[in-house]
Parts: C-alpha cells; sequence; structure tokens
C-alpha cells in the first residue's frame, strides 16, 4: 500500500505541472486558486485583526497607490495574455504595518503588507515599487500554491485536500508553508522563488513607471545594514545581497526590454 501512494504522488509530480508565465519555469501544480484563496483570504484578514496598522497616513497612502499602479500592470499583462480567469480570482489588498520588521509579503490571491521597517531600507518611491514588485510578482508565479503543492507531494497527502475548511491537516499545512505569527510573517521561499521574483518584479515596476536602477540599490542598502550579521548565502533560502544586486543589474536592460513590450500603452506616473 505504502508503494503504491508514493507511485501516485510521483506521478502526480510529474503530471500536475504548469509553466510559470515569462520565466517559462516549470511548477508543480497540484493546489487550484479555488483550494487556496479562501485560506489566504482568511489568514490575511486574521493578520490585519491582531496587526496593528500605521498611522501615517501619508505612507499608507503611498503603499496602496504603489501597490495599485503595479497590480494594475499586472492585470493588464494577464488580461492580454489569456489569463483573464487567473486575474479574476485576485483581490489585491495593501497594508502598512507598524512594526520595526524590516520585511514586507505577499500572499497567494494578491493580500499585501509592508512594515513600517523596510521603508528606511526602500528610502524612495522607486525603492518601494521595487520591494513592492518583487512581493506581488510571488502572488504572480502562484508560488504559494506551489509550497503547498510541494507540501502535499512531501506528505503523501489526497489532492482532495480542501483549503478553507476546519480540516486540520489543512490547517497544519497552511501554518507550516506561511507561518503567520501575530507579530510578523514569514513566507519561506526558495532561492528559486526568490531569484524569480525579483525578475519579474522588475519588469513589473516597470511596466508601472517605475525607474528599474533602484530595484539593485534597494539591496545595497540592505547589505549595508544587514553588515557582519547577514546569512552566507549557502545556508539562506534567499539569495546573497551581492548575488542579488549582480543579478538585478545584469537583467536591467532585459527587464526593461520585456517591459516595453508588455506595455500595449504605457503607464503614466
Amino acid at each position: 500500500m505504502r508503494r503504491v501512494v508514493i507511485l501516485i504522488c510521483l506521478a502526480f509530480v510529474f503530471v500536475e505541472c504548469s509553466t510559470v508565465p515569462i520565466t517559462g519555469r516549470k511548477r508543480l501544480d497540484l493546489v487550484s486558486d479555488a483550494q487556496a484563496l479562501p485560506a489566504s483570504f482568511a489568514q490575511y484578514k486574521g493578520f490585519l485583526e491582531k496587526n496593528k496598522k500605521s498611522k501615517d497616513v501619508a505612507k499608507t497612502k503611498q503603499i496602496r497607490e504603489i501597490g495599485k499602479r503595479i497590480s494594475n500592470a499586472v492585470d493588464r499583462f494577464m488580461r492580454a495574455n489569456n489569463m483573464s480567469k487567473e486575474a479574476d480570482a485576485y483581490r489585491w489588498e495593501f497594508n502598512l504595518i507598524e512594526d520595526k520588521t524590516v520585511n514586507a509579503w505577499c500572499m497567494p490571491g494578491g493580500k499585501v503588507v509592508f512594515y513600517t521597517g523596510i521603508l528606511p531600507i526602500c528610502a524612495n518611491e522607486d525603492g518601494i515599487a521595487a520591494v513592492m514588485g518583487h512581493e506581488v510578482a510571488h502572488a504572480f508565479a502562484r508560488h504559494g500554491q506551489e509550497r503547498m503543492s510541494q507540501a502535499m507531494a512531501q506528505q503523501g497527502l489526497s489532492l482532495a485536500v480542501a483549503y478553507g475548511t476546519k480540516d486540520d491537516k489543512n490547517a497544519m499545512i497552511w501554518n507550516t508553508v506561511y507561518g503567520l505569527g501575530s507579530q510578523a510573517a514569514m513566507l519561506k521561499y526558495s532561492r528559486t522563488h526568490e531569484s524569480e521574483a525579483d525578475r519579474l518584479g522588475l519588469i513589473f515596476m516597470i511596466m508601472a513607471g517605475y525607474n528599474g536602477e533602484e530595484a539593485a540599490e534597494v539591496w545595497v542598502r540592505m547589505s549595508k545594514r544587514a553588515g557582519r550579521s547577514k546569512v552566507p548565502q549557502f545556508f539562506s533560502t534567499h539569495p546573497s545581497n551581492e548575488s542579488r544586486i549582480k543579478e538585478l543589474r545584469a537583467y536591467l536592460p532585459e527587464a526593461t526590454l520585456l517591459a516595453k513590450k508588455f506595455n500595449a500603452a504605457p503607464i503614466t506616473r
């Protein structure tokens, strides 16, 4: 029986795959938006209820305006490339949380959180757009759903898993993948996901009319802040700051060309 279960899981791994738009990377795809998004939206709502939103009206407005422009660029790309059904499933929302943690994240379906602690690293509007583009790219590439698919495959769970219910196994997988806590959230993506989000995010921020050069500069500032406390790339799920800076600068010309190609009509600032 155990051997049968293993063979079934392997079959799912090889059969249930899809392709990430733009990058062309193959991803494991066992979890549909209909399964993942209800739980994502519920978790996001619960997080906002337990955490303090920033009272800085100007900064909150800035986060939401930048998020809207970048998500609009993503939406336009999706609808121009036969992805209208997927685009309709997103419920974009952008909130600024009063917290010194240097972090930002986006859950499946477009639920974004910025912490006030990351704003000094962003430093300016283009820096915020760089981080926003990266986080929005995680949702666009369905990295969360892929992480859930990987967890299902590893644990040998059935495709009948129905996210959004009160099933204990479902909750366990969700919490393992996202680890949402009351004070901060850590979405633990792989280095592959992070690098892919860097590239896609760079394209999306340029499509929205922001300066793509600032994407690398965000990581220059992050590197200076980290100093000697930075974690070597080998021991981290994230690429090293130095790798990100080098790769973002190298990819900028191609990202700029792709952004122009995808922009049917330029988005004015």
